[in-house]
């Protein structure tokens, strides 16, 4: 374990020394400063704003940015239900699949345009290569795009002196796109295709097994010669496609839908090791960037390095006490006396192992990414419990753009409390925080666990109450039947999109009441924190004095990590408790 501990803090020191840089480059990008690639791409972007009809030099207030996001996601939802409905009539479906029914090309189109990418279904198998590039790889851009102008438009609000202008929504989703996303996903769907991804729209290939198998009367794999074998296979069909530049953006975007229904588990999808810590770094590389970002664009570095600490610690906490529960095995299967040399390995590629599995889990819930390489159901019960509460608290980095959002509505609740604590009116970089911020930074706060527990205390009713019911959707009762569906909310609520896959969702109940749930948990922090931007930019600038509440220190750090914790605690333990503890305490 130690040696692996290592591996992953040179890992993260690599990390944090190209994120620093980035997030100079995002806010360059972000206020139409030249970069080293304007040349290229500025006639770009001036060609875009004419195709659109857009005037880059127009500042919106706050409502009109909000209406004008609101109003882009639904076309894409629209666009993007159509195409998976529409799909067998579409081109590019060399296996002639069918359009999707209409309750999961609900769930599909929603979880896409929310930058979650849930999947009720296994890609190879059910979409189209239209589907595939022109349906979900196009939303893995514009989503995360979103995210990012909507941060930007925060922080205007912020610096701003009275101007309630919060930026271009039209211009920073281009920009974001063109300057950000599309050069880094080109450099890694390269990489990826270099070790073994494939990047084609070739037929399904047939080939030849190294080894034959055998095929039970119930449909179990068994040796070729098992007597029990009624059929023997000696071919296998492989999925081709544009698999490479789904898997970059993917990561890149925080979206984290696969290509195939085992995601990154795929070999084709990570081919080696070496990928594995690439999607890793893909996964983490602009959300830690944007917590930098903030330090560049209000010149506060000290105050951004004090977030980004908070957030470093819960990470490399979850990933130290996830990768000892994995390497330490499985209680049942020590039980039974059999050797775990390499860890527990239910649910795993033996390619990748206990450990590298583990560290993925924290790194994907940690943002609200979503892509697996090893099935989160099959996990130990304090590491599932800990892939939980990261969705559950959803600020440790987050998703691209948003994930600093929600830190930032407990940074308000901590500086309010604060400052009642020490008698003053309480500030945050030079603009009060009264009572209308306040109240929605609370309201954005309450509204996470609200969701996930109506939602899971709903699905559990329903249970309960129609067994038939509960055994077609749940395969494992009692306890871990119950983790199941919490995490399935939670995934929902904090737009992450990875699952405990031993719940069977795919039911008109899970697609739409989770499409709802996104909805939700998407577009009602951005409504909250863009209203507090544009409520903060109209506020005049108050100066320091000896008076002010310093919140780049290691003691207001504390306080909103505490503040953090315990509104996680108060909302999430009893359910947790209810799940993955009693869970790891029954076995």
């Amino acid at each position: 374990m130690i040696d692996e501990l290592f591996e992953y803090g040179v890992y993260l020191a690599l990390l944090v020394a190209l994120a620093i840089p980035l997030s100079a480059y995002l806010n360059k990008v972000m206020a139409g400063q030249k970069t080293v690639l304007s040349r290229v791409l500025v006639p770009v972007e001036n060609a875009v704003y004419r195709c659109i009809r857009v005037d880059k030099s127009e500042d919106m207030g706050w409502k009109r940015y909000l209406v004008s996001a609101f109003a882009f996601s639904a076309i894409c939802l629209v666009g993007l239900f159509a195409i998976l409905m529409l799909q067998g009539l579409l081109p590019f479906n060399p296996e002639g699949l069918p359009g999707l029914s209409w309750d999961l090309a609900f769930n599909t189109a929603v979880s896409f345009v929310t930058n979650t990418n849930w999947q009720a279904y296994s890609g190879e198998s059910a979409l189209s290569y239209f589907s595939q590039a022109i349906g979900l790889t196009v939303q893995n851009f514009v989503t995360p795009a979103v995210g990012l102008g909507v941060l930007f438009a925060l922080f205007r609000g912020i610096v701003s002196e009275g101007n309630p202008g919060l930026g271009n929504f039209w211009v920073d989703v281009t920009r974001a796109v063109l300057f950000v996303l599309i050069p880094l996903s080109l450099v890694v769907t390269m990489i990826d295709v270099q070790q073994g991804s494939p990047q084609n729209f070739n037929e399904y290939e047939t080939v030849q097994l190294l080894e034959p198998v055998g095929v039970t009367a119930d449909g179990s794999i068994v040796d070729a010669d098992d007597p029990a074998a009624v059929e023997t296979i000696d071919q296998a069909t492989v999925p081709m496609g544009p698999q490479a530049s789904q898997v970059a953006i993917k990561q890149l975007g925080t979206n984290g839908g696969g290509y195939f229904g085992v995601n990154s588990a795929h070999p084709l999808e990570n081919p080696n090791a070496f990928t594995n810590i690439l999607e890793c770094w893909s996964i983490l590389i602009i959300p830690m960037a944007m917590v930098f970002a903030l330090g560049f664009y209000l010149k506060r570095r000290k105050l951004a390095w004090s977030i980004f600490g908070v957030m470093l610690f819960a990470y490399v906490v979850g990933i130290a006490v996830s990768v000892d529960q994995e390497m330490g095995g499985s209680k049942q299967i020590a039980a039974m006396e059999i050797r775990q040399d390499m860890g527990s390995m239910e649910g795993k590629e033996i390619r990748i192992g206990s450990a590298a599995s583990a560290m993925w889990g924290m790194t994907t819930t940690v943002t609200s990414n979503g892509s697996v390489n090893s099935m989160h159901d099959s996990q130990t019960p304090l590491s599932g419990m800990l892939q939980m509460l990261n969705m559950q608290i959803n600020c440790w980095f987050g998703g691209v753009g948003v994930g600093f959002m929600n830190y930032y509505a407990f940074i308000i609740i901590a500086v309010f409390i604060s400052g009642l604590m020490v008698g003053r009116t309480p500030e945050f970089l030079g603009k009060k925080i009264e009572a209308r911020e306040m109240k929605i930074a609370t309201m954005v706060v309450l509204m996470h666990p609200l969701i996930i527990l109506v939602g899971t205390a709903l699905a559990s009713h329903l249970a309960a109450q129609n067994p038939e019911l509960a055994g077609a959707w749940l395969n494992n009762p009692s306890f871990h039947g119950f983790s199941e569906m919490l995490y399935e909310y939670t995934s929902c609520a904090a737009n992450n999109g990875s699952g405990f896959e031993g719940l069977s969702d795919n039911t008109p109940f899970w697609n739409i009441t989770c499409g709802i749930v996104l909805i939700l948990g998407r577009y009602f922090p951005i409504v909250g924190q863009v209203a507090i931007a544009g409520l903060l930019a109209s506020k005049k600038y108050i100066p320091e004095s000896a008076g002010t509440l310093k919140t780049d220190t290691a003691t207001f750090a504390l306080m909103t990590f505490a503040v953090i914790v315990i509104v996680a605690a108060l909302a999430f333990f009893p359910a947790q408790a209810l799940g993955p503890i009693a869970d790891y305490l029954s076995k």
